[in-house]
């Protein structure tokens, strides 16, 4: 089976250009509010060995960003920040004034950044009530405004980042394409669900596909929704003919996808993590979580966050997972960790259980306080 998905592998488009840069591989982290900070983000490309393709930032408020003081704002600083070893690397920026995306755009590119996205595909309800995010899909005009405007604002290319809709019985995603082509964005990228569903059932890949078969040659289409395993990512390709696939939470259930991505290509066999590996990935996120926090409580809270994720579908992974999301302190969280994975036999995962990520509550529209693209 693993031969027959080498063999898969080595024969899908494996990189994109992005503005005469060659995206390899094409699977990259996308990014998610209060996730692919610095910390996280260097996880991944450590464990894919630096072949990560692309990385984005968590999404910056250019709100935040222009108000005066803005540039020097901590959150806005820590969410912008990169480590050189990420590159290429780009920065994602959400708000619904053209002119403020403009100046926000140049502050951000300031960084050193290699690219410059979009966000218009955010469903949560406090950037949506202000016509960002998921919100520019029904000010169409105002979305080639911001794109125009920021494209004029920058020297670093611009991609724009979409949800296939606002709901079922308003698609705009062949709009916005038009609209990419037009103001010349360097890539567009589909997240395959609408506003409505937030993160609810499945994306619809049909549509990606048909966009992607409109696309001009010149104009990457990337794909994102559902992608858990490196199997997905070959499946998408070889299915929907896109150019690239972005992993969003998938990547926080499986954070080796990348690894194993690029592993296929190179035709190797990819690894499935072992338990030493997942305590590894546990250890050296608290690492790096610690040069970047002074606060155990805050580096508690993100381990917990990877917990959540990371050990569902494993043997006993729920009762583990409540014994160490209600752990005090990171010193219990770390006995609670390897108590879990000392009493367990061989490591094998149910990815069948991560079909729909979020199961089929609407809690991340309504709260919106987590993963917004």
């Amino acid at each position: 089976m693993t031969g027959d998905l080498i063999a898969r592998a080595l024969k899908v488009k494996q990189s994109f250009d992005l503005a005469g840069r060659r995206i390899w591989p094409n699977a990259y982290l996308a990014p998610m509010s209060g996730v692919t900070d610095i910390c996280f983000r260097r996880l991944v490309s450590r464990l894919a060995g630096g072949r990560t393709g692309l990385l984005v930032s968590e999404f910056v408020s250019v709100q935040v960003l222009t108000q005066p003081g803005g540039r020097e704002n901590a959150k806005s600083a820590r969410e912008m920040a990169f480590a050189e070893e990420e590159r290429p690397f780009s920065i994602q920026i959400f708000g619904a004034d053209a002119a403020k995306m403009g100046e926000g755009a140049s502050i951000a590119a300031a960084t050193g950044c290699d690219f410059i996205e979009i966000n218009c595909g955010c469903p949560a309800p406090k950037v949506v009530g202000k016509g960002g995010g998921s919100g520019l899909l029904r000010d169409l005009p105002n979305l080639a405004n911001i794109l125009r405007t920021v494209k004029a604002s920058v020297d670093i290319p611009v991609t724009i980042k979409v949800r296939v809709g606002w709901n079922d019985d308003l698609i705009t995603l062949f709009e916005t394409l038009k609209i990419a082509e037009a103001e010349g964005a360097a890539a567009f990228v589909i997240h395959g669900r609408t506003r409505a569903q937030g993160y609810k059932g499945l994306a619809n890949w049909d549509l990606i596909a048909e966009a992607k078969r409109r696309a001009p040659a010149h104009l990457p289409v990337i794909g994102n929704g559902d992608v858990v395993r490196a199997a997905d990512v070959i499946h998408r390709l070889e299915t929907y003919g896109v150019d690239g696939v972005a992993v969003g939470r998938g990547a926080m259930h499986n954070p080796w996808i990348f690894a194993q991505v690029a592993d296929l290509y190179e035709g190797k066999t990819p690894k499935e993590p072992g338990k030493l590996d997942y305590l590894w990935v546990f250890s050296e996120y608290e690492t790096l979580l610690r040069e970047q926090m002074d606060l155990d409580l805050r580096v508690l809270g993100k381990l917990k966050q990877m917990a959540a994720r990371i050990l569902k579908g494993l043997p006993g992974g729920s009762l583990a997972r409540l014994s160490l999301l209600r752990s005090q302190s990171v010193e219990e969280f770390r006995g609670h960790l390897h108590d879990y994975f000392a009493g367990m036999g061989e490591v094998t995962r149910d990815y069948g259980v991560l079909t729909e990520l979020n199961g089929s509550d609407q809690t991340e529209v309504v709260t919106g306080n987590t993963y917004m693209n």
